[in-house]
């Protein structure tokens, strides 16, 4: 439907290769373009970008669910099954009535965000155009999907007409937080409101490492960029833009301030947290911040040398443990071998390689600057990148692994030399 003439403003038809990125990178909730989404592509195009990052963004599995619910199917054992890998769920009972929250729920925040985006949108847009990039921004920012309409201030500009306005980037922050800490968690904060006590085990983690890492980022982007990309702003605007650039960093792609221009140490803590990305069975990417805690306490408990991992007087088990340590061993090889892969086939730095592999697989949506230029070769690895970022590498694996069968006996043990 990309490659249509229809799709493009200006009637010609777009690349395959560019069209299978453009329909990845949504489908996939990143963000990462080759073409400013209002210049390039028509209203068609833009709705079928639209649909793509909101049937991404809540599950296709979700999407295919309701239809069915719709249509008075039946819901067998297999399709629950299915269900549960794929909405992030830990039990197979009540999957059905939950798939059925999850989508008014999600329809409520995005209307809600739609309706406080068009207060600022329509008066500066018209009616008409401000309704339509409210909604367009809203489900957007809360799949976390990075797509913006804003080309119109300024090819590939993002969100930096908005940098100093508070409440659209208030807005867009509240949308990409509640997209980004998973379905899960915004069903118990529904069912329990603020009682934090009830909450689920991973509820918490969630809620309390997504807090940790709002705060931490707010903090050292400030002190990174306050002599920097923020040296023209007042100490308000500088939390404001700090605040959006720890939020966006982690998830959602989109920028207010010009990516490419962060200095070396932003640079860094942006990649580090578009590799930990936002909760588990969410519109975000990464190793989830769930995981993060575990390789923490893990790490912790290991100097301690205590035997049993505790958090939040619940104990976790050691196939938790194993299943954490295997996702990053697995990122961190995926991010590595693709930056190789596109130093040596384009002509950038391994800096700009690197940020750009983190954030496909991430599924972060944030770039230097490189993406309207990759060749051939590195659009297809970001394509493989994000697709593998979005199902998740152990689910891909899983997919084409063979059935092990551990053997009768137990071979002898012995110790060997570690760090």
């Amino acid at each position: 439907m990309l490659c249509l003439p229809i799709a493009s403003r200006s009637g010609v038809r777009t690349p395959p290769l560019d069209a299978l990125f453009t329909s990845t990178s949504a489908a996939c909730v990143t963000g990462l373009v080759l073409y400013d989404t209002f210049t390039h592509w028509s209203l068609f195009g833009q709705i079928v970008i639209l649909s793509l990052f909101q049937i991404g963004g809540i599950g296709f599995m979700t999407v295919i669910t309701m239809f069915s619910i719709f249509l008075k199917r039946k819901i067998g054992l297999y399709e629950r099954q299915v269900l549960v890998q794929s909405t992030g769920l830990l039990k197979l009972g009540g999957v059905v009535q939950l798939i059925k929250r999850i989508v008014l729920l999600s329809l409520c925040i995005e209307l809600v965000g739609s309706a406080l985006l068009a207060l600022r949108f329509c008066p500066l847009m018209g009616v008409k155009t401000g309704v339509y990039n409210a909604v367009f921004h809203s489900i957007s920012a809360f799949c976390n999907s990075g797509f913006d309409l804003m080309g119109k201030y300024g090819q590939f500009s993002s969100l930096g007409y908005f940098v100093k306005d508070f409440p659209v980037t208030i807005t867009l922050v509240f949308l990409i937080i509640t997209g980004g800490i998973g379905f899960v968690v915004l069903d118990d904060i529904c069912i329990y409101k603020f009682r934090f006590e009830k909450y689920s085990l991973h509820t918490k983690i969630t809620l309390t490492v997504t807090g940790i890492l709002i705060l931490l980022g707010l903090i050292l982007f400030y002190v990174f960029e306050s002599n920097g990309l923020l040296a023209g702003f007042t100490v308000p605007q500088k939390l404001l833009a700090a605040l959006f650039q720890s939020v966006t960093a982690r998830t959602s792609g989109f920028y207010a301030i010009d990516t490419a221009g962060l200095k070396e140490a932003s640079v860094i803590l942006a990649m580090v947290f578009m590799f930990i990305g936002g909760g588990s069975g969410s519109t975000a990417g990464g190793i989830k911040t769930s995981t993060l805690a575990i390789l923490v306490l893990s790490a912790v408990n290991s100097t301690r040398k205590m035997n049993k991992m505790l958090i939040f007087k619940r104990n976790l088990s050691d196939k938790t443990v194993k299943y954490a340590s295997s996702i990053v061993t697995i990122y961190l090889f995926a991010v590595i071998t693709s930056a190789i892969i596109i130093c040596s086939f384009e002509p950038f730095s391994l800096r700009e390689a690197l940020f750009e592999s983190v954030s496909a697989l991430g599924t972060a949506g944030l770039s230097l600057g490189i993406t309207p230029v990759l060749g051939s070769a590195a659009k297809t690895v970001v394509i493989l990148l994000m697709f593998s970022g979005r199902l998740g590498w152990i689910t891909l694996l899983l997919a084409f692994a063979k059935k092990h069968i551990d053997p009768a006996f137990d071979r002898p043990g012995e110790k060997i030399l570690i760090g």
